[in-house]
């Protein structure tokens, strides 16, 4: 009996053995077989092939979209006091009926903007109960920020910094686009800059002529903006603000008379600058030409009447001589969606020039 238990407990210990021994050879094998964490070399050429592979597509898509087309053989379409809206403020008159976002979502690429500096009033504050305390800064008016509401200010107040950053998330969101602004500028450079530092991301948009080499070089394709993603141009009528990044527009464009009349019959192509010509020419480098398309005072009837055949005709027979044989860069008219029914519209003009060779 004693011999029998002493035979068990000994198969019962070499059969733990195998066990165990077969247990340590499992894990090696698994050890062995389990796949090895990225060298740092490795670890450090997955990135720059996906960058670099993003940077391909990104080039492929900006030639697709803009081709070998330099900045200033592009048309852009304009809209003239983008800011005098009916959905961002509660303007009386106005020149567009869609808010900025809406503008750009629906084709535009240039907007004109008033800037203007407002002081806070506590006399509006008060006697508006309440609804008129806004801060000081700078504001988009048409006029002074506090004569008349609905007329040369409008409620709720748009922050220029605010509206700029609309633009600037509108190009986050639309990789292959340009937007330019132009200011009608009432405010001090140091408050510009300021309102302008305000604004997230406007900065790495930022395209600045004078590290371009625009003088020296002209425009750059606009794909080469598109794929370094300098895809913001400021113009101020403004000389002292270039360190900031905004161009002073008599510097870098040429431009017509704003206006077409009361009537709307002056449709001679003129220099709205006596000083620069239309057809001025500078050697190595051509100023962008902003042509200028609508009445004193705006309204629907007359914009549909002028935003037509006469705009295009406009392009053709006047604008297109007087410049030394050359088409506007941007067109820039009031209630841009509307037109005289003839199956041009200012979006479907701008097309057209962009499909000139």
């Amino acid at each position: 009996m004693l011999i029998d238990m002493h035979m068990q407990l000994r198969v019962r210990s070499r059969a733990l053995v195998c066990l165990l021994v077969l247990a340590l050879v499992g894990t090696v094998t698994t050890a062995a077989a389990a796949p090895r964490p990225p060298t740092p070399a490795t670890a450090a050429t997955a990135p720059t092939n996906t960058v670099s592979t993003v940077g391909a597509a990104a080039n492929a898509a900006a030639t697709a979209r803009w081709g070998d087309r330099r900045l200033d053989e592009v048309a852009f379409l304009t809209t003239h006091n983008a800011f005098t809206n009916y959905e961002n403020s509660r303007w009386s008159s106005v020149n567009q009926s869609e808010s900025v976002r809406a503008q750009l979502d629906n084709g535009v690429r240039g907007l004109s903007l008033d800037t203007h500096w407002y002081e806070r009033s506590t006399w509006l504050c008060v006697i508006s109960f309440g609804s008129d305390c806004y801060p000081s800064d700078v504001y988009l008016c048409h006029g002074d920020c506090k004569t008349f509401a609905g007329a040369t200010y409008a409620l709720p107040r748009q922050t220029f910094h605010g509206t700029m950053q609309t633009v600037v998330d509108f190009l986050a969101t639309h990789p292959q686009e340009v937007v330019t602004v132009f200011l009608e500028d009432y405010v001090g450079a140091d408050q510009l800059q300021a309102s302008l530092g305000r604004v997230n991301g406007l900065q790495n948009m930022l395209f600045r002529a004078d590290e371009w080499g625009v003088r020296q070089h002209g425009w750059p394709k606009v794909a080469d903006l598109v794929t370094s993603g300098k895809r913001l141009l400021i113009f101020s009528d403004r000389s002292d603000r270039e360190h900031l990044g905004v161009m002073y527009d008599r510097s870098w464009t040429v431009s017509n008379f704003w206006s077409l009349g009361d009537l709307g019959n002056d449709v001679s192509c003129v220099s709205r600058w006596a000083d620069v010509p239309l057809d001025r020419q500078e050697p190595g480098f051509r100023r962008l030409f902003t042509m200028s398309h609508h009445r004193n005072v705006p309204t629907v009837l007359t914009a549909a009447l002028d935003n037509g055949a006469k705009l295009r005709n406009r392009i053709a027979e006047q604008c297109r001589s007087a410049t030394g044989g050359r088409d506007p860069n941007f067109v820039s008219v009031d209630f841009h969606r509307l037109s005289d029914g003839s199956g041009h519209t200012p979006a479907s003009i701008v097309a057209e020039l962009n499909a000139r060779p």
